[in-house]
């Protein structure tokens, strides 16, 4: 079997997890602390009501290559976790898992844990070697620096 990934994240947050999970809460946030060079862009009509079973519509552009991508939220405990899964994209599997654990002092760890796998066997093991993996790892370090700024701006 081929290429079933792993991609691990965290970060400390001020502020409780009721209030970092409010930021997560609104998908309009997602535009906000995807990159630029993505040309990302939710397409499901806002406001968007968060929920298990809500399905979320984007376009983006990878490496000039426009593509859609369908996830659903698969479980939604407010101040907890949330759980989206694709439903339809470029992954053969994307299950990305955000908890909120609270820190001593009323900060936040914030955990990214993404499970991914790449369609095409052979050929989407040298995609992940040659760009996918680098690529994961930019778009979350850009994320990394996004929310820190803006929920440390909204903390202040």
């Amino acid at each position: 079997m081929f290429g079933y990934h792993t991609l691990r994240r965290e970060q400390r947050l001020p502020g409780p997890p009721d209030e970092v999970f409010g930021f997560f809460a609104d998908a309009g946030n997602l535009e906000a602390i995807t990159p630029p060079w993505l040309g990302f862009t939710i397409v499901t009509r806002r406001p968007i009501d968060m929920r298990v079973g809500t399905i979320i519509e984007y376009r983006l552009k990878l490496h000039g290559l426009p593509l859609r991508w369908l996830t659903q939220i698969e479980a939604w405990e407010p101040g907890v976790r949330f759980v989206d899964r694709q439903l339809r994209g470029p992954y053969a599997l994307w299950h990305h898992t955000h908890e909120f654990e609270p820190l001593p002092g009323g900060d936040t760890l914030m955990r990214d844990v993404v499970r991914y796998a790449l369609p095409f066997g052979p050929a989407g093991a040298l995609a992940h070697r040659l760009l996918v993996r680098r690529d994961l790892a930019r778009i979350f370090d850009f994320r990394f620096q996004e929310v820190a700024r803006r929920i440390d701006s909204v903390a202040r």
